[in-house]
């Protein structure tokens, strides 16, 4: 498995009150909190002027709201990719992330009506060959931790490690493998 070797930006959503507290959200369809909007606010300015040709977004509400608030800056279309919906995580949804995800991650534990990492990572390819086909510059991305725990999968990067929220990444492929750069940090 592999990523097509293009070039994008990757925005997680703003925070939500499940965020707040350390639960899984998963499928369910949860808005953005007061923080997340200020989130997706302050992104919005960053990532005008970075030559960003399309915003492509998860349709769940959170996904929706953050790359709304962003487009209010970058003024481009905006498009909808169910392939980068959060991870169904079934009966642990809305519950605590401790101690079953590490064991859902690598593999060894899928709750109840949940997609399994593997699972999870085949969506995110073949999505992700459908959004960076054919076009020109680099997308927004606007999707999940889970989503992109994948694509660190599919980069052949640790997929451990939390994606900040509404903090934007840049994803390039390199002669010696794929980096991610957060130039919020730097800049």
């Amino acid at each position: 498995m592999a990523l097509p070797r293009v070039p994008f930006w990757y925005l997680r959503h703003g925070e939500t009150r499940y965020n707040a507290a350390g639960l899984s959200q998963g499928a369910l369809d949860v808005e953005l909190n007061a923080t997340g909007r200020a989130q997706a606010e302050r992104a919005g300015p960053f990532l005008a002027g970075r030559g960003i040709t399309g915003i492509v977004s998860s349709p769940m509400l959170r996904t929706r709201e953050t790359a709304d608030i962003v487009n209010g800056f970058l003024r481009l279309g905006i498009s909808y990719e169910p392939g980068l919906r959060e991870v169904v995580f079934g009966g642990m949804e809305g519950k605590p992330l401790l101690p079953w995800f590490p064991e859902w991650l690598e593999g060894r534990y899928v709750p109840e009506g949940a997609e399994s990492f593997a699972a999870l990572t085949v969506r995110v390819e073949t999505a992700m060959e459908t959004v960076l086909a054919g076009r020109p510059g680099p997308v927004l991305i606007v999707a999940h931790g889970g989503v992109f725990r994948a694509l660190r999968e599919l980069m052949g990067l640790p997929r451990e490690g939390v994606t900040r929220n509404a903090v934007p990444l840049y994803c390039e492929p390199g002669e010696h493998g794929w980096q991610i750069v957060s130039p919020g940090e730097e800049d």
